[in-house]
């Protein structure tokens, strides 16, 4: 069976990664999000096992000590972290799995899984950053101050990833994230035992 690719998507809070993320397992077959665990309680709307798997810090510890998570880390007093044997198992059924992790995550993914396609999400500016964060209205303004300042530290990190896609619109940088993962599945080493298979055809007819 095909062993199914892992793809990393990291960006500033506020760009937009999420909903792009949404979208794109929505038009691509095959192609699933792994749900993070968090310790922080949900956000109004927000549902357990959709949104994030809540769980609480106790918890969340207790599988840190297990080694159940492929990276994990303590974003804003909270917990947050990716399932490593359900991301494993869905890797193993063939599926593409995409992990929308930030910078500190994304470091640990490189490093068990060295395969991992990895993309750098940017919002346009600085300026749309903050517009975007501060429409969201979720937030209080600590924040929101805190999360910019985040970003400041982040960005840097882009050169670190494989891919970097500007979200400037959403539905052209929703084609170019789907082009990624078109590409990266028609890799050579992706595609050969279809390949071979073709081949086989044509040694068999000699």
């Amino acid at each position: 069976m095909r062993q199914g690719r892992l793809f990393v998507v990291s960006a500033p809070s506020g760009t937009g990664k999420t909903t792009l993320v949404d979208r794109l397992v929505q038009q691509l077959a095959d192609l699933v999000v792994s749900r993070s665990y968090t310790s922080r309680a949900p956000r109004p709307g927000e549902q357990d096992g959709v949104d994030y798997n809540y769980v609480t810090r106790e918890h969340f510890e207790g599988m840190i000590a297990r080694d159940e998570f492929l990276e994990w880390a303590d974003v804003f007093g909270n917990y947050y972290g990716t399932g490593r044997p359900v991301t494993e198992r869905l890797l193993a059924s063939g599926l593409d799995v995409v992990l929308v992790i930030d910078v500190q995550g994304a470091a640990q993914v490189r490093q068990r899984k060295p395969d991992a396609i990895s993309i750098f999400m940017l919002p346009p500016s600085f300026a749309a950053l903050e517009r975007r964060l501060r429409g969201r209205s979720k937030d209080a303004e600590d924040a929101i101050v805190h999360r910019l300042e985040v970003a400041r530290s982040e960005i840097s990190h882009f050169r670190e990833y494989d891919y970097v896609v500007v979200n400037d619109e959403i539905a052209p940088c929703l084609d170019r994230l789907r082009s990624i993962i078109v590409a990266e599945r028609l890799r050579r080493d992706a595609m050969t035992a279809d390949a071979e298979a073709v081949v086989a055809t044509f040694l068999g007819g000699q």
